[in-house]
């Protein structure tokens, strides 16, 4: 189990960027892990638009490979399309799960926690942020739509 816990992860863990609320924010989702009770809280602001992140803030209680995975997330996330945060999870998730590759691009540290897929019950609180995050930007696009008028 020391090879999940080694010194990158705990740097990623005890240095959190964006920690706190988001003032102003349009998505604002917490998720927990049911397994070992691991929240994650993760506000978000969005471009005008809806694809860019705009400003993220995150408050974990989690263990260090939540936290982790929490940090990557805060310190990359603004700027992020979208649609780069979606296939951040789904890469991280399918290298959890289906010993897939690690993810690319501003998101490579989640490489680190590439040990965590020996351990199925720390699964859930590994990917806890990126889920936060993508209901939260789900939540965001929800309240900036606009319904056309009728015509």
């Amino acid at each position: 189990m020391s090879d999940l816990y080694h010194n990158r992860i705990l740097e990623l863990a005890a240095g959190i960027p964006n920690l706190g609320a988001l003032e102003n924010a349009q998505g604002s989702v917490e998720k927990v892990s049911r397994i070992c009770g691991s929240t994650v809280r993760v506000d978000v602001r969005l471009s005008e638009d809806g694809e860019t992140v705009e400003a993220i803030a995150v408050d974990p209680k989690a263990c260090a490979l939540g936290q982790a995975a929490t940090s990557i997330l805060a310190e990359h996330a603004v700027g992020a399309t979208v649609d780069e945060i979606i296939a951040a999870r789904d890469a991280m998730r399918a290298m959890l799960k289906d010993n897939g590759a690690p993810p690319e691009g501003r998101f490579w540290e989640l490489r680190h926690l590439q040990a965590v897929a020996d351990y199925p019950p720390r699964h859930t609180s590994t990917m806890l942020a990126f889920e936060a995050a993508i209901a939260a930007i789900e939540e965001a696009r929800a309240s900036t739509r606009t319904t056309e008028p009728a015509a």
